[in-house]
């Protein structure tokens, strides 16, 4: 190995068409207060109600970079700061994600963040605390984020146990904001833009959304989500029976217990 270079990321690019995003609540202005304030978020709620959509929605309103890392069992520090690899005779250093991030003053997006391993997750706390630093330390480098970066995370309180839950020094640097999927009438309104259904069609799997959900907890670890029911409505829009529809798109995809689909089959008669 005779030469050690440094090597960055890909520039980052903007995202150019305006993501669909239905506001619930406050959330837009408390996103932006934050940005404003050089504050990290903590976004909490159920999986498939919009967390993602709604960050990708905020990198586009305030024309920022948008880098997403879906957290796993297997990320390690070197997955989200950076590694040298050997190219050729030569030893390179390239930019994980979260340094890319970093240095562009892009928004870092890490996805289902209890998922990832505590000892990754520390390298955050710099981050989102007063000091706003990342230690790269294989580099011996400390980067400044400018003031333009911020870190996003997101978690499902639901799937929490003993082993998967934010510490509470990890949970304290952040403003958290609460998702949920939207009343019926606004989630109706969500399917039918997304799915490109009519308007009772997007109320009647909604409906069949919210029966599901009522059986979280009573053979179901989670109803359907607002993703799925858009699933159902896309089947539906390209001439798929909707019964057919909503079978493959929510019933078969919330569970394989004989039982439960069955009842999941019987909703689906029901509604369509």
């Amino acid at each position: 190995m005779s030469d050690t270079r440094h090597a960055t990321a890909p520039k980052l690019q903007l995202t150019g068409k305006e993501p669909y995003y239905q506001p619930i609540r406050d959330e837009v202005a408390l996103f932006e207060s934050a940005h404003r304030r050089r504050l990290p978020v903590l976004l909490k709620g159920p999986t498939g109600c919009g967390k993602t959509r709604f960050v990708e929605y905020m990198a586009w309103r305030l024309k920022r970079p948008l880098v997403t890392v879906a957290c796993h069992d297997d990320l390690t520090t070197a997955d989200l700061v950076g590694r040298y690899l050997i190219i050729g005779n030569e030893t390179v250093w390239v930019d994980g994600p979260l340094t890319a991030a970093v240095r562009a003053g892009a928004i870092c997006y890490l996805d289902e963040i209890v998922e990832a391993r505590k000892d990754t997750t520390v390298v955050i706390h710099p981050l989102a605390d007063a000091r706003r630093i990342l230690a790269v330390d294989k580099r011996g480098e400390l980067v400044a984020a400018p003031d333009d970066f911020m870190l996003v995370v997101s978690y499902n309180p639901g799937y929490q146990s003993v082993l998967k839950e934010i510490k509470p020094s990890t949970r304290q640097r952040f403003v958290a904001l609460d998702f949920d999927y939207p009343k019926a009438s606004v989630e109706a309104g969500i399917v039918a833009t997304e799915g490109q259904v009519d308007a009772e069609t997007a109320r009647r799997l909604v409906k069949l959304g919210e029966l599901t959900r009522n059986l979280k907890g009573a053979g179901l670890d989670e109803g359907a989500s607002t993703r799925l029911l858009v699933h159902a409505a896309h089947l539906i829009a390209d001439g798929v029976e909707p019964a057919t529809a909503c079978t493959a798109a929510v019933a078969r995809a919330l569970t394989d217990d004989p039982d439960m689909t069955g009842t999941l089959d019987d909703l689906v008669r029901a509604v369509f």
